[in-house]
């Protein structure tokens, strides 16, 4: 037999077991989940005013702050690990989770729904899993900002297509979001991170 796998993608299969239930079992698939294939260690993120993103634990709060090159070596909270996914649709952009360790606890990003339709960024404790739905919520997709900027990226949330990882003035903070884009085409330098 034949399986359509994406677009125009179409692969051999061949039916190996008849299982309990009459389920059929084939040879040659692959699931939609993501298995880690690297971690980028101690990685800084800046935004466009050259900013580092600090994560505090006991604020739960993650926002990008004017930060010394002497706050930056010995600073806790601005240090993250990228854990990069294989994936089956490189089209989107690689699959990425973030984490940090501070003070002997590892916390991970994610996005919470607290009212239907804004998802909130947010730091949990533990470990990012290794094997994963291809659709978790803490999953980002890691592009290039544009064609043009090779060392600049934006990061597309994996549940919410045109919601990008981004920064917002509130107050004196300028505070991780997730925000929607208008169009594909928009530029928006609140989405823009060097690492």
């Amino acid at each position: 037999g034949r399986v359509k796998m994406s677009g125009e993608e179409i692969i051999p299969v061949c039916a190996v077991q008849l299982g309990k239930n009459f389920c059929l079992y084939f040879a040659e698939l692959e699931c939609d989940a993501l298995c880690e294939e690297k971690i980028f260690q101690h990685r800084v993120f800046r935004n466009v005013n050259r900013q580092l993103l600090v994560f505090r634990p006991d604020l739960q709060l993650a926002a990008f702050e004017n930060v010394t090159d002497q706050e930056m070596k010995c600073g806790s909270g601005m240090h993250f690990n990228i854990h990069c996914y294989k994936t089956t649709t490189p089209s989107a952009g690689m699959p990425v989770a973030f984490s940090i360790r501070i003070q002997d606890k590892n916390y991970y990003m994610c996005c919470e729904e607290k009212e239907i339709g804004k998802p909130i960024v947010q730091f949990k404790e533990g470990k990012v899993p290794t094997d994963i739905p291809q659709e978790s919520n803490f999953i980002f997709f890691k592009r290039t900002f544009t064609s043009c900027s090779s060392q600049a990226f934006k990061f597309e949330y994996a549940l919410k297509q045109g919601m990008f990882l981004a920064f917002e003035n509130e107050g004196y903070l300028r505070k991780l979001i997730l925000k929607k884009v208008s169009s594909e085409d928009e530029v928006d330098e609140t989405m823009k991170f060097n690492l």
